[in-house]
């Protein structure tokens, strides 16, 4: 309105209220245009309020301040000038409006805040029923496999939330629980098998000597085969217990700075008779100098017992080739032969305690040698690996280089 005024002049400033509030319009603004006395000249106020004489500013006028005999409560809000010419300009708005849109905030907040209370309780009954149901779905398979066994699993949803986590996760100690069970039991019958042989003999043998005249010759053969088959359990009992220290972990304090190469050849020369005596062809072929961290006795029998099954079960006046190298990243330690091999269906299981091929059984051994080398090989962190060497067979075993090599 100012820049009417500073364009058009008073003249132009009266026609342009005249226009604001002509009935057409239909706005609900206030303007009032007043001499230097405050006597109205044009607008649609009547009158000048006498709270707006003495400052300049914004002010909110009650009903009685600026429409005296009306019969409702409204508000105006308002401001005003002085003109250069001395006359006065006021311009203000009906704020009525605005009681009542608080009114309508008020409810909308109070209606969203009532709704988000609903939804609210909606979610926890919702999400207290899911995970009670899935602590029940938990709950049942553990009584069923208290009562039944290890068979049962807790389902799963496929939802691949927490929960089929969790169950994913229990489903999978158990399969591991049920698998080491399967173990034990299998280890206590081949316990059982294994030690049935040699005290069967040693009882025969003490039976027939006691049932015979003494002979002094006899009974000193007799107290020979005895004190064999007894140092045989012996030292079956004695590689359980290795091995069961090396799979708790209570060998690591003994853990060194290692040269691999030289265990290897020390190997090699402790098996060069036997070879020997199969006529096999058994060499080295190692570098200088290949260093890892480890226990060096449980290393030695490692790299012994591979050595030991490539003689034994390869063929006769074949070949064994050890073999270490290294790369940037490991150490690998080879015992390859030419011998018939494993089947690769097999191959997993040889791993196990007592376990021996079909086509072995009648080889002198207890089936613990392959059990002992994974052990060690878990212990000092390295994976072992069997594959085909065209003909026979080959075990790598992968270290991780010492820090100081």
């Amino acid at each position: 309105m100012r820049n009417v005024f500073d364009s058009a002049g008073r003249d132009g400033l009266i026609a342009a209220i005249k226009d604001r509030v002509a009935p057409e319009r239909f706005e609900s603004g206030v303007y009032l245009l007043a001499d230097p006395s405050f006597v109205p000249v044009a607008g649609n106020l009547k009158a000048w309020p006498a709270a707006l004489k003495e400052s300049k500013g914004w002010y909110d006028l009650g009903t009685r301040e600026w429409k005296p005999f009306a019969a409702d409560h409204s508000v105006l809000r308002a401001t005003f000038d002085t003109l250069p010419d001395g006359y006065h300009l006021l311009v203000g708005k009906n704020a009525s409006d605005l009681d009542a849109f608080t009114i309508k905030i008020e409810v909308a907040l109070l209606l969203g805040v009532s709704l988000i209370f609903v939804l609210a309780a909606v979610a926890s009954v919702s999400v207290t029923r899911r995970t009670v149901g899935r602590i029940e779905a938990i709950n049942a398979t553990s009584r069923s496999i208290m009562q039944s066994g290890l068979g049962k699993r807790i389902p799963l949803r496929g939802t691949r939330d927490e929960w089929d986590q969790l169950a994913e996760n229990l489903n999978s100690m158990l399969d591991r629980v049920e698998a080491l069970m399967a173990e034990v039991k299998q280890v206590s019958d081949n316990v059982a098998h294994d030690l049935r042989t040699p005290l069967t003999r040693m009882r025969g043998r003490l039976e027939k000597a006691y049932h015979r005249q003494h002979n002094s010759d006899y009974d000193h053969a007799l107290i020979g085969d005895t004190m064999a088959d007894l140092d045989a359990v012996l030292r079956m009992f004695s590689s359980l217990t290795r091995i069961s220290q090396i799979e708790t972990g209570d060998r690591t304090s003994a853990f060194r700075t290692v040269n691999l190469a030289e265990i290897a050849t020390e190997v090699v020369e402790l098996f060069d008779a036997a070879a020997e005596d199969k006529r096999v062809h058994l060499n080295a072929v190692v570098d200088r100098r290949v260093l890892v961290t480890g226990d060096r006795d449980l290393l030695f029998d490692a790299v012994a017992n591979l050595v030991d099954n490539a003689i034994k079960y390869g063929d006769e006046a074949g070949r064994v080739t050890v073999e270490v190298t290294r790369n940037d990243s490991s150490a690998v330690i080879s015992v390859a032969d030419d011998g018939p091999g494993i089947p690769t269906n097999e191959r997993q299981n040889v791993f196990k305690r007592f376990y021996r091929l079909e086509r072995n059984r009648r080889t002198p051994g207890n089936g613990l040698g392959l059990s002992l080398v994974a052990a060690v090989a878990r212990l000092h962190g390295a994976g072992v690996e069997m594959m085909d060497n065209a003909p026979g067979l080959k075990f790598r075993i992968r270290f991780p280089l010492a820090a100081t090599s």
